[in-house]
C-alpha cells in the first residue's frame, strides 16, 4: 500500500460530525509530509467513498477542496456543515471536532 492509499484509509476512519488535519494524518503514518498529505487529497480517485472534505489545517481553518475555487470551499463547508461540524468564519473548533487516531 503506497502513501496515498494510506492517506485515504485513515481519512475514511474519521467519524461523522469529527475532522482532521493534515499533519495529524502524516504524524500518524509516522511522517512530516504534511503537503503531500495535501496532494493525495487532491489526487483522491473516489471522494464519494474516500470523505477528504473532513481534512482541514492545523489551526482549523477549512482549507481548500477541489482546488482554491470559493465555491469548492462552501460546498466542502456545506458538507462539513451536514456533518454536524459548525465552521465560524472559515474555522473550525479543534477542540471541539478533532478526531484522534489511535
Amino acid at each position: 500500500m503506497n502513501f496515498f492509499d494510506k492517506v485515504y484509509g485513515l481519512c475514511k476512519e474519521i467519524p461523522e460530525g469529527k475532522v482532521s488535519t493534515y499533519g495529524s494524518i502524516a504524524d500518524k503514518l509516522g511522517s512530516k509530509a504534511y503537503r503531500l498529505v495535501g496532494q493525495a487529497l487532491r489526487n483522491n480517485p473516489d471522494p464519494i467513498n474516500v470523505p477528504c472534505y473532513k481534512i482541514v489545517r492545523n489551526n482549523g481553518e477549512i482549507g481548500g477542496y477541489s482546488g482554491s475555487d470559493p465555491k469548492n470551499i462552501m460546498r466542502k463547508i456545506k458538507m462539513l456543515e451536514s456533518d454536524g461540524v459548525i465552521v465560524e468564519n472559515g474555522k473550525i473548533d479543534l477542540k471541539k471536532y478533532l478526531f484522534k487516531f489511535e
